[in-house]
């Protein structure tokens, strides 16, 4: 099996697209790679085979594992945005790149800042290369086709998402063209959201429902019909984020709530929708090697008091998803949902990226803004129960929606940013931080956009506020 190793580069250096580097695969679905010389494969000759068309785009998701936004590395958005929202408390030495986004000192300049737009609009370009591709190809089945389409543009979809509520206004590239990448416009949030909507909706329509591998290591229809549902949430489009999630959750037959909190987050978890293999035999996930501390202080984050005190009592996922580490006089918390450390015979951990869970509380959420107060505590309590939990005491519909962002907090904690992205489209997320975070600013609810891209390309001009 062979893959297409895709450099990292800057939007502005599309040009510069070096699209072939043959790598070889150890099996169908692995990651493991080896570079072989670029001049064995033409562009053109990928998308004759669909065995090097499919490595195209499965190399795509190993980039997206390893680096940028969704890598489960101290990089990655799930130790960053915890550290910048309230999740984390950070302990690092001075000079590492967690401190500033702890301290909310975020720069124009800032590597990481640059890097996740780089990494992610390479991870578009790649996107657009493999849906292209497949278009000229003639000699891929329609099948084929489709699955390789479908998969590009859920690629697109979820890391335009991302980029958009990261950065606010920000460019939606739908090609290789590097003269139009080069001088492209930022377009507004809402049009953003318009975009995504309108390619996942392509994505279902190609993708089938079931997963390519029993591992869940590739998106299938539901994948896109979760972040769909995620979407429509975030856009304020109640019924259609209702309908989006029940589609997933009515999946019977794929997904289930598991009972026992411990066994979620293992390769085999039945509320798994989507997730990362690692990248080698035996490997486990990276966000245990980032979040599990065995000694004091913590060397990189701990879980904040703010966090850990606000779980009610006898909740299982505190005490099944988060582990203590005491010096005799102080006490710190680290993320436990992932707990292989090193190495085992077999890996038994990936990283997960969409989960079961999530989808009851996106409905839960839409159906106390439409009135089904009823339909809304029941799907909150599902998740409620599984913690340990009894059933909410809300009645009202804020009362509700409001224990629905409480457990989306003790849920979804330190996975992808839920809790930064909660609090600002609750509106909650100024009168929040600048209590917990002493270097709290209004403005800090959007990243800067980085400085060099700025400089080369005035379309993407002005600065966000406060930069």
């Amino acid at each position: 099996m062979k893959t297409i190793s895709f450099k990292i580069i800057s939007i502005h250096q599309l040009l510069l697209f070096q699209a072939i580097t043959i790598v070889c695969l150890s099996s169908c679905d692995s990651f493991v790679e080896v570079d072989l010389p670029k001049s064995q494969l033409t562009t053109v000759s990928v998308f004759d085979n669909y065995s090097t068309a499919n490595a195209a785009l499965s190399d795509i998701y190993s980039k997206m594992r390893d680096q940028g936004l969704l890598s489960g590395t101290a990089s990655g958005v799930s130790n960053q945005l915890g550290s910048y929202a309230d999740e984390l408390t950070c302990f690092a030495s001075p000079g590492d790149p967690t401190l500033p986004f702890y301290t909310n000192t975020l720069l124009p300049a800032n590597s990481t800042i640059t890097d996740y737009w780089n990494i992610s609009y390479n991870q578009i370009y790649a996107a657009n290369a493999v849906m292209e591709g497949v278009e000229r190809s003639n000699e891929l089945t329609a099948i084929e086709k489709g699955q390789l389409k479908g998969e590009a543009l859920f690629i697109r979809s979820l890391v335009h998402f991302y980029l958009t509520n990261l950065y606010g206004d920000i460019p939606y590239i739908t090609s290789t063209n590097h003269k139009i990448n080069n001088a492209a416009e930022k377009i507004k949030v809402k049009e953003v959201y318009a975009k995504v909507i309108v390619d996942l909706e392509s994505a279902i329509a190609l993708l089938a429902p079931d997963y390519k591998n029993a591992e869940r290591i590739r998106p299938n229809q539901f994948t896109a019909k979760a972040l769909l549902a995620r979407v429509y949430l975030y856009n304020e489009s109640w019924p259609e984020a209702a309908n989006a999630a029940s589609a997933v959750l009515n999946a019977v037959n794929l997904y289930a709530i598991e009972d026992n909190p411990s066994i979620v987050f293992i390769k085999g978890s039945k509320e798994t929708l989507w997730q990362f293999q690692p990248s080698a035999s035996g490997k486990n996930t990276d966000e245990a090697g980032i979040f599990i501390f065995f000694s004091s202080p913590p060397p990189l984050v701990a879980i904040s008091n703010n966090l850990i005190t606000s779980f009610e009592t006898d909740d299982l996922r505190k005490t099944n998803w988060t582990a203590s580490i005491s010096d005799g006089t102080t006490t710190w918390y680290h993320p436990y949902k992932y707990k292989e450390f090193d190495y085992t015979a077999s890996s038994v951990e990936y990283s997960v990226i969409f989960r079961l869970a999530e989808q009851y509380l996106i409905r839960a959420e839409a159906r106390a803004h439409q009135g089904d107060l009823i339909g809304a505590k029941e799907d909150l309590n599902v998740i409620r129960k599984r913690a340990g939990l009894a059933d909410t005491e809300a009645v009202s519909g804020q009362e509700i929606i409001n224990a629905v962002l409480r457990e989306r907090r003790w849920e979804l904690f330190t996975e992808y940013g839920h809790r930064f992205f909660d609090l600002k489209r609750s509106g909650e997320i100024n009168s929040v931080l600048s209590v917990s975070k002493a270097g709290w600013n209004s403005t800090d609810v959007l990243f800067p956009l980085p400085q060099n891209e700025l400089s080369i390309n005035p379309n993407l001009r002005p600065q966000n506020s406060g930069y």
